[in-house]
This record gives C-alpha cells, structure tokens and sequence, in this order.
C-alpha cells in the first residue's frame, strides 16, 4: 500500500485509541475508533464476520475530510477495530472518501479478483466549472481482503458521463449495489438530484463493476418527500420490495418530524423492465436520530439493518468532552408482517442479558420505582394490559438535575419522548412523538438502553424510535408512572458483557 493518507490515518488512530476509556463507550453500540462517525457503510458479511465501515474523520470529534473507519463482528453486540479501510487522497476522490457499499465477488466474471471484498464508493474532486470551482461526485472501486484495500485504477466507474440529461455530477452520490445470479449482472442505484431538485435514484447495471449502463430511475421523491435522497437502498423480503432512503428538506407533518428525515417505501419489483411500484410510504423511524440506514443478508439469510444514531441537525452539539462522536444503532432484524417492514434488535443482544427481573400484573396508578429495575444498559419489556389510564410513562436517566421521558396516551395513540430535560445545552430539536393506533390501551414497547442512547420497538416492531441521550452516565434512576390506572408486565434484564 502506497497511500501515505491512509497510512496516517492508520497510525493516528492506533496511537490515540487507547485514550478513551470503556466505560465512556457505549457497550453495545459502535463508536468510531477515534474522532468523528457517521453513516454506516459497507455493512456486509465477509469471510466469517459481519463487516461494518463508516464515514470517519480521526483526527478530531468534529466532521472533516472523509475517510472509510472500519470493524468488524461475528455477533453483531461485539465490535473488533480493524485500521482504516479508505482515505481520501487519489485523483478520483481528492475531497474525501464518501458513503457507499460492500460485497463478496462472485466467482467466474473475467477481470474481477474472485472472493474479493469489493468496496463501492462516492469519491469527491473541486473541478473548475467556467470561473467558479464546484464539487463532483463520482462512485468508485477498491478490492481487498477484509484488512486492507487497494483503490481500483480503472476508479472513477460511474461519473458525470453516465449521468441523464438534467442531472449534475455535484450531487450524485451513496451507491448501492446486488448481484443478480441469474443474469449474471451487478445493479447499482445511485442517489442522484435532478433539474428541479427533486432527489432520485439512478438505476445501472454492469457485468464487471467496471463498465456501468444507465437503465432508469429506480425511485423518488415524487415532489413530496424531501429533496436530495441520501443513503438509498433496495432490498426484498418474499414477496414484498423496499426502497429506503434519508432525504433532505423533509417537511415536518404526519410521521415525518425530521429536516433530514428517513423513509421506507414497500410495493413490488418487476425485475425484467427494473420498475419499483409503491404501495405504502412511513418513516422508517420516528425518533431524533436514524439516518443512512444500511442493509445486508447474513449468513443464516436474515435481513439485517443499521443506521447512524445521530442526527445531522443535533451534529454540532457536544455534551461531553470525549475524543469520540457518533454512534450506529445496534442492527436490526427486517421481517415483513401484511406489507409493512417490522423491525427487531437482533438476537444476539440477549447474550449480554444478566439478573432478570419479572413484575406480571401490576397496578400503576402515581409514580413508582422498583429497586432492582436502574441502570443505563438495560433491555425491558413493558406491556400495557388495560387500564382507565389517561398516560402511562418511563422515566429514565433519573439523576444530577436530569431525566428522560417516555410516555404513551391511548386516546391519541400517540408515544412522546420527551428529552428537554436529558442534558442538551442548546437542543436544536423537540420531543418525537410515534404514532400508533388512537384508543389503543395493549401497547407493548421493547426499550433498549445504553449509556447514551434509546432504541424503542413498538407493537413486536412494527414502529421503532432512536434518540441519543446525552446525560451523564451517573444518572441511572428509572421511574415508571400513570395518571390514573394502569395494568402492566414489566420484564428487565442488566446488559453487560
């Protein structure tokens, strides 16, 4: 490897890995090695491991030129820091390394290294337009063996030529890739704005991953959902097809609470004219912070998500002196229940599970603590039976002057997290607010916390909800409360390794 960039970026993070202490990390969610994470790239499956990159800056907890981070698990909870994977220093991509995907090569397709990790990738150059100087992205090639990776020569592979008339190389980025055995053809869909500044996603295919043919557009937003589409991706499960995407410019009504906002789009997949017909369009999740969401197939054939746990209107606001920035959610298990995309914590968390405790039957009414039930790395289970209750909460991250609150009213249906209180200096975002069915009285919420975060699964997954939680890890009392009476199973276990 000749790429002195990488090599210091190799060299800075080993050196300065070691000065953020463990217990300062979350325990079961990724952070960057050093400095600064954020979308998830690459998450693939590769030679005994689940592969996860991401866009990364070392150098400092505050966003810079992108480079690829890069780590790697066998069980999803624990994460293994491999060196950097990409940095950004070649001609095609000058300006920074940007998001994009990861697979295995396919044996059999003449000029490819068979069994490759092969990494598709958004370079980003200052060219000269007239007399002003702009950005152009371009997706680019590199191969490796899981540890290192060598940029392809032949990179860029798809740039401003491959463009349709209308559409500009200064926002034309995130690709997404999948081999079709049976045509023995790779697709790739590219997130693209067009004249009117409308987000879209080029389709192409190539036989080679070296030599692209527009086909069409894939999707988009149709003048209503957001502009840029950031981050897409497409995948089936059965029957079903999903595109998913982050746009920019959400408008802020129904589910969509968001400036830059995530989207599950479910219909059908007709491969041979490579037409996707919607059906139903939700957020993909209603809390303050998922976005660029990934995803892949395991080896046992599960679907398998992750998304960056942050958001970008909230990115500038630090609540702690740490070396690190960002986190990706813990990876998510993708089903289908009648169309719609259920998601679930992958089952390899219930390997950190440790001292439950059961509480089946209680009568709520005012608030109540349960000595054993504190902590901030925990998996709790609450299903609501019934009741008179006009709200029902769970208080959280109880301590040094803060707390955070979950609450459901069944008139409205409607699931509030409140974070006014969770120790935000200047929180540039209000409560999130999740929307289920109104006059629902059986709610049941998977809610898991650790350290610095909250992922809530609601109705065996159905809808989800991510938020950061910035309090000091010393605040770990936890409440529950109804106003008046409520029936509930409360199950709660300690998460630690």
């Amino acid at each position: 490897m000749n790429d002195r960039s990488l090599q210091e970026a190799r060299k800075y993070e080993a050196e300065n890995q070691d000065l953020i202490p463990a217990d300062q990390r979350p325990l079961f969610h990724l952070s960057p090695r050093t400095g600064w994470m954020n979308d998830p790239n690459g998450f693939s499956w590769y030679k005994g491991y689940y592969h996860l990159f991401y866009q990364y800056y070392p150098y400092t907890d505050l966003w810079g030129p992108m480079h690829w981070g890069h780590a790697r698990s066998r069980d999803l909870v624990r994460w293994e820091y491999l060196p950097a994977a990409l940095a950004p220093e070649d001609p095609c991509d000058a300006e920074g390394c940007w998001s994009g995907c990861a697979f295995e090569v396919p044996e059999g397709i003449e000029g490819l290294p068979a069994g490759a990790h092969a990494l598709i990738y958004t370079g980003r150059t200052l060219v000269r337009e007239g007399d002003r100087e702009v950005f152009h992205q371009s997706q680019c090639l590199a191969f490796g063996d899981g540890i290192d990776y060598v940029k392809d020569p032949a990179s860029p592979v798809v740039g401003a030529a491959q463009l349709p008339p209308g559409f500009s190389a200064c926002d034309f980025r995130d690709p997404f890739a999948w081999w079709e055995e049976s045509e023995r053809l790779f697709y790739m869909g590219v997130s693209a704005m067009d004249a009117e500044g409308g987000g879209q996603i080029l389709l192409y295919s190539s036989p080679d991953l070296k030599s692209w043919t527009y086909i069409g557009i894939l999707e988009g937003c149709g003048g209503g959902i957001g502009r840029m589409w950031e981050c897409p991706g497409f995948f089936r499960i059965g029957d079903t097809a999903f595109v998913i995407a982050s746009p920019m410019g959400m408008p802020a009504e129904g589910e969509f609470q968001n400036l830059h906002g995530n989207v599950v789009l479910s219909g059908t997949y007709d491969p041979a004219s490579h037409r996707f017909e919607r059906r139903e369009v939700h957020v993909m999740d209603f809390g303050h912070d998922f976005y660029a969401a990934q995803v892949t197939q395991g080896p046992d054939g599960r679907v398998l998500c992750v998304g960056w746990m942050q958001s970008w209107e909230n990115s500038p606001v630090r609540q702690a002196p740490f070396r690190w920035f960002g986190m990706q959610t813990l990876p998510r298990e993708l089903t289908v229940k009648d169309g719609r995309l259920i998601q679930n914590p992958v089952r390899e968390i219930e390997s950190l599970r440790k001292d439950p405790h059961v509480y089946e039957g209680l009568v709520l009414s005012g608030r109540l603590s349960l000595a054993p039930v504190r902590g901030r790395m925990m998996d709790l289970t609450i299903q609501l039976r019934g009741g008179d209750y006009r709200v029902f909460g769970f208080v959280f991250a109880i301590g040094e002057g803060h707390e955070s609150v979950l609450f459901y009213e069944p008139e409205t249906g409607r699931l509030t997290l409140d974070r006014s209180r969770s120790g935000y200096r200047e929180d540039r975002m209000g409560n999130r607010v999740l929307l289920s069915e109104p006059g629902r009285r059986d709610l049941k919420l998977r809610i898991l916390l650790d350290r610095y975060s909250i992922e809530v699964f609601a109705n065996d997954g159905l809808q989800t909800l991510t938020s950061v939680i910035p309090t000091p890890a010393g605040a770990d009392g936890i409440a529950f409360f109804a106003e008046g009476t409520a029936e509930v199973d409360i199950t709660s276990y300690e998460l630690a390794e």
